[in-house]
């Protein structure tokens, strides 16, 4: 229950009646998440003080406790007009126990190391920096918050849907008598994105007013419930496939697995399903699948239109790293834009935990002999290189086990080098590849595989790999050219070097550049000649867009046996980003981006990096490994690339859509869904359904699309949601996209993402889709 509104005053009966109410709602919301009786769930929903820290002279006592609806956490609050704020259990990223935010650390002490906790929100709210009183409370805040966190994920769709449903339904219980009056039922259909006239809820509210009392209670809410809930197109699918006394006998079930969903499925399979989620015991003793059942697995992951097979590490992990593509970063440690915008140890943490594998540091001198880590020429706030370093060995592996490349732009003199070699040697420890791998010289990469939990060194080198199986070099420093993105990423600043700078190298720090050393582009002959395989280039979005347009087969070529980084060019102030598919299309591995900025890039970023456990590395399609290959994307000659398919999508309905403008009470969606293909030049297409009015409770389409795909293992499919406006730019609803390689066929359920990425919820599509060989 929300404790936002006014209630009327109570009597003292009145009081405890509504108190034993509130425990029981509780219990049901505690039950529904599979922790009824739960010590640390009671322990938060009694609640306690705890210190809020904002500065090492703002440490304020505040009250906190988990309301009744398991899903929101109140605090109180002292400032004007707003002394009670809730937050909804959705919004928080993850809770860091101990002293592991950039504010606990800097504001308190280590001997309360283990009374601190921090929540980190998902987006740019500020993470909420906390002490308890002991170690003991800590730790009970901490556990019951990752259980409820971690129980309402595990929650199928469908129970996420109950869960929201049942809860907006007391929150428009405003009197809170547990019935439903007319007037309430409006504000609840409001509340969850339907507008309906008064003539249609007066209909709806008679057919469920069975006692004509004026309001709805007990079974007439559940009439209700049940005739708002009821999907209309999931009830002609069930019925035209259950031919068993009106059921969905195994064979039945079978004959859809394999009809309508094209799986490779037995009749075992069918029975597991059924064994799985049939809720009805007459009915799976019979070994048949109720409507309710069925709809429980289309909601499961059998169901999702992400092939369940992809979500676990499912691809060759074996072959030499630039194979792959490499989930990448650009300007890592800022937090918004590249002019003003704060640095900070968390947005590595960030990038990090969403399976980042090559994150960047811009290292300048700092005060006391300290390297900083910051965007040079700017306004943008430092942070120290050691609290960086520090950070991404805390946080490098939490996700993903594959490696980590640090990819280093040195601005700094010879002595602050050497204090960066240190702390890279001393904080990553045994980490750090410090030497090639094996016992002789090596003429390829070592492979993901290899290289689990290791870190690797992006930057300059003074001289040849051998020099590593070579202790007898004598270069303790030399003059280098400086990294050309260094000067470019500048070229908005008047400030800026000259692009051709020298910069003293330490030795100490060039020998920790194994299989990453940085060496400038002086075109694909000359690199075939003159490169060793662990030299790389990095190229501004400008230059690789060319190089991919203009030499495509020859840059495919180059990828194979070298890495590519790209980045985006200094000019993009606001930190926005390019697309980067064509970059992946001609096989470029490092392909960077601005992680901070949400961003249609970021989504097909996270969208090309879902699969294969969302590791952070996805093996390249073969015909951009095999060196016979004479694939150019642009041109699409004949050869194995080429497999024309036929990609047909059903746009059929969604469900429990999220309101866009939550300030206006009144607002509601006017969804309309676009499916778009993001590939080679040829495939790229995108197709758009009508605008449904005022509803984004149960919207329904049911239009069909069919796009004509060549190459579709370099091919994306994104679908987007959006709330139409004649007037003004449409607003985003929510989006998804993953490889077309990953997509199921069949009826499927999509699930919903914010922009920044974070999972809506309850929401998601319904669609059908078939990728089936052109004729």
């Amino acid at each position: 229950m929300s404790c936002l509104h006014k209630r009327p005053k109570r009597t003292k009966s009145q009081e405890q009646a509504f108190q034993e109410q509130m425990k029981k709602v509780a219990q049901e919301n505690g039950k529904r998440l599979g922790l009824e009786g739960d010590p640390d769930l009671q322990f938060l929903l009694v609640g306690g003080e705890l210190i809020k820290i904002r500065s090492k002279s703002w440490k304020k006592v505040r009250f906190f406790k988990l309301q009744e609806d398991c899903k929101t956490l109140w605090h109180e609050s002292h400032k004007r007009f707003r002394r009670n704020q809730t937050f909804s259990i959705d919004d928080i990223d993850s809770v860091r126990k101990g002293r592991q935010s950039e504010g606990l650390n800097k504001h308190t002490e280590p001997s309360v190391e283990n009374h601190c906790f921090s929540i980190i929100f998902k987006g740019r709210k500020k993470n909420l920096d906390l002490m308890a009183t002991n170690e003991m409370e800590a730790k009970q805040w901490v556990n019951g918050l990752d259980k409820v966190m971690s129980n309402m994920r595990n929650l199928s769709r469908q129970q996420k849907s109950e869960h929201w449903l049942i809860n907006c339904m007391r929150k428009a219980d405003k009197n809170e008598d547990n019935k439903m009056t007319l007037k309430e039922l409006k504000h609840f259909l409001r509340q969850i994105n339907v507008e309906v006239d008064d003539t249609y809820a007066a209909e709806i509210f008679k057919k469920c007013d069975k006692s004509n009392s004026g309001s709805l209670e007990g079974s007439e809410i559940k009439h209700f419930y049940d005739l708002l809930t009821k999907r209309e197109e999931i009830d002609v699918i069930y019925e035209s496939y259950a031919q068993t006394e009106g059921q969905m006998s195994a064979r039945d079930l079978l004959n859809f697995l394999l009809n309508e969903q094209r799986e490779q499925a037995s009749m075992q399979d069918a029975l597991k399903l059924i064994e799985k989620y049939e809720v009805d015991e007459t009915a799976k003793q019979k070994k048949h699948m109720t409507k309710d059942g069925f709809l429980m697995y289309l909601h499961q992951e059998e169901g999702s239109i992400l092939n369940p097979a992809h979500k676990q590490v499912y691809q060759d992990m074996h072959q030499p790293l630039n194979h792959y593509y490499i989930s990448s970063s650009h300007n890592t440690y800022l937090m918004e834009d590249q002019l003003k915008g704060p640095s900070s140890t968390e947005a590595y943490i960030k990038a990090l935990m969403k399976s980042c594998r090559c994150v960047e540091l811009d290292c300048w001198d700092g005060d006391n002999g300290e390297p900083v880590i910051y965007h040079g020429y700017t306004l943008t706030s430092k942070v120290l290189f050691r609290d960086v370093i520090k950070a991404i060995k805390d946080f490098a592996f939490k996700t993903s086990d594959y490696p980590v490349i640090l990819s280093l732009e040195n601005h700094c003199t010879v002595d602050q080098q050497k204090l960066m070699a240190h702390y890279l040697i001393s904080i990553l420890g045994e980490a750090l590849v410090t030497k090639p791998l094996g016992y002789t010289m090596p003429s390829n990469f070592p492979s993901p595989e290899e290289l689990k939990g290791k870190f690797l060194i992006k930057g300059k080198r003074l001289n040849k790999l051998d020099a590593a199986f070579n202790n007898n070099s004598t270069i303790d420093e030399d003059t280098v050219s400086e990294e050309d993105e260094a000067a470019d990423c500048k070229d908005n600043d008047q400030k800026a070097k000259p692009k051709k700078s020298k910069i003293k190298l330490a030795k100490e720090l060039s020998d920790i550049v194994i299989y990453c050393k940085s060496v400038h582009f002086n075109g694909f002959e000359h690199a075939k000649e003159n490169q060793a395989f662990y030299e790389m280039s990095s190229f501004k979005e400008s230059k690789a867009f060319n190089l991919a347009d203009t030499s495509g087969t020859a840059y495919v070529h180059h990828n194979m046996d070298k890495l590519s980084r790209i980045y985006p060019a200094g000019s993009r102030t606001d930190s926005s980003n390019y697309n980067p598919v064509p970059m992946w299309n001609v096989g470029c591995q490092i392909v960077a981006l601005n992680f901070q900025t949400p961003s249609k890039e970021m989504q097909l970023n996270q969208g090309r990096f879902l699969p294969n456990a969302f590791c952070g590395y996805i093996l390249k399609p073969e015909f951009l490994r095999d060196l016979s290959s004479q694939f150019d994307p642009n041109t699409l000659s004949r050869g194995p690339w080429l497999k024309r398919k036929t990609f047909n999508v059903m746009v059929i309905s969604a469900q429990q859509l999220p309101k866009v403008n939550k300030d206006k009470h009144r607002s509601i969606v006017d969804p309309l869904v676009r499916v778009e293909i993001y590939g080679v030049p040829a495939d790229n297409a995108t197709k758009e359904t009508h605008y449904i009015e005022n509803n984004g409770f149960n919207p329904m389409w049911n239009e069909s699309f069919k796009f004509d795909i060549h190459v579709p293992e370099l091919a994306m499919l994104r679908f987007v949601v959006e709330d139409y406006d004649s007037t003004s730019q449409n607003d985003l609803v929510g989006q998804y996209c993953l490889p077309l390689t990953s997509v199921q066929n069949g009826y499927r359920h999509v699930p919903l993402l914010t922009k920044r990425g974070d999972v809506i919820c309850s929401a998601g599509l319904f669609v059908h889709l078939m990728l089936l060989d052109a004729q």
